[in-house]
């Protein structure tokens, strides 16, 4: 993912336009990715630095091509790279031994005309001797430790050129985000997917449903939460390029402006044909409910079997989406709402929606270090410390039979 020091963006009003290569003004691009790609393919045992030089001089010709650009695709290329690196220190002492070792033959000359007889070689030669080891070893880990100078170890490749220059495209919008004051999107497919992430990046959001099939997803912005702010704006950030493997949606966002009082306006939508670099996943949304959905199992227990999808819930526009849903083989069923750890403002949305939906069959399981922190708890609910006690669920169940 970019940092905010990579991002691009143009202006039309209060319309912000993040950086996007596309195929009528960049389809040349596609042989500089390829030769970018090729040289972190064929640059393992290369430093840093070096990689990216070389990236830098792909693009000597070509104008109108800012250097964040050219950076950008730097760091898209290290973010798929591992790198050896010096992690306990052996880099800095090495340094101190060699340079108090150097110190005795000051100044040091790199040729024979000058009028000093230390010799840059001669003195390496000595410094090699003193230390028993080779000096391309002691070059190779003088510097280890800082980030210019590790060495690249291996690559996980891009599938393609076009996928770095998608990835580029997708990672410039995500630099803008890190700024939201609010974001809305419009969905008509995947909510349960598009939600279930939401929940997973802890992401405050409300759900509105609007009819026909169609809900609007509110979601509170990194400028507008008073703590965390760089943590949820990666997490927002994070949250974009899942948006973008669905259909029928648009999204408006809220971007805190840096020089102007007024909020500027990012808005895009499937039509945009944006390409996520993610599979589709199946993840959990904590790993509370994942350890609770593997102790369960399969099988069902008293009757009841779990099932992870639930259905969604409407009251009005409200909406609720619980975690789990138990079904008896008699036609019996009950919801299972899992509430962990978050933010103030999240345990009061929270609350409200439990409430608002008391009618429904859910059993609420919540962390007990901020039980005490929601206004509204129904008298069946349990409290879990590290995991959720099954046999507490299954007490409470009996009253759905």
């Amino acid at each position: 993912m970019l940092t905010k020091e990579h991002s691009i963006a143009n202006y039309k009003g209060r319309a912000i336009i993040p950086d996007r290569l596309n195929r009528q003004e960049h389809n040349h691009y596609i042989e500089y990715a390829k030769k970018a790609i090729e040289i972190y393919k064929s640059g393992i045992g290369q430093t840093r630095i070096s990689l990216h030089k070389k990236v830098k001089n792909i693009f000597k010709d070509e104008e109108n091509c800012p250097l964040k650009r050219i950076n950008s695709f730097c760091k898209l290329l290290d973010d798929v790279s591992i790198f050896d690196r010096d992690r306990g220190g052996k880099s800095e002492k090495l340094r101190k031994k060699v340079f108090l070792l150097a110190a005795e033959y000051h100044p040091i000359v790199k040729n024979n005309e000058s009028l000093f007889d230390n010799q840059e070689d001669k003195v390496k030669q000595i410094i090699s001797v003193k230390l028993n080891m080779k000096w391309e070893i002691i070059e190779k880990n003088l510097f280890s430790d800082i980030i210019d100078f590790h060495r690249l170890k291996s690559i996980e490749e891009y599938p393609s050129a076009i996928a770095l220059l998608s990835r580029y495209n997708i990672a410039q919008i995500q630099t803008t985000l890190y700024r939201a004051s609010n974001m809305t999107i419009w969905i008509k497919n995947d909510l349960k997917r598009i939600v279930r992430y939401a929940k997973m990046l802890n992401l405050l959001h409300k759900i509105t449903y609007l009819g026909e099939g169609e809900y609007k997803i509110f979601f509170d912005g990194p400028a507008s939460i008073l703590r965390n702010t760089q943590r949820y704006g990666v997490s927002m950030a994070t949250f974009f390029p899942v948006l973008t493997t669905s259909k029928n949606w648009k999204m408006r966002v809220l971007i805190k402006s840096k020089f102007k009082s007024f909020d500027n306006i990012l808005e895009l939508s499937d039509k945009d044909k944006l390409r996520s670099h993610l599979p589709l996943t199946n993840d959990f949304d904590s790993i509370i409910e994942e350890q609770f959905y593997k102790k369960w199992g399969t099988e069902s227990r008293n009757g009841w079997k779990l099932e992870r999808e639930s259905e969604i819930i409407h009251n009005g526009q409200r909406v609720f989406f619980p975690d789990f849903v138990f079904k008896h083989y008699s036609g019996a069923f009950a919801y299972l709402e899992i509430v962990g750890f978050w933010t103030p403002e999240y345990l009061k949305h929270k609350s409200d929606t439990l409430q608002f939906f008391k009618e429904h069959k859910t059993i609420i399981a919540v962390a007990d270090s901020v039980k005490n922190q929601l206004s509204y708890l129904p008298d069946n609910s349990i409290a879990y410390k590290k995991s959720i006690n099954i046999k507490d669920v299954l007490e409470r169940l009996i009253d759905y039979v």
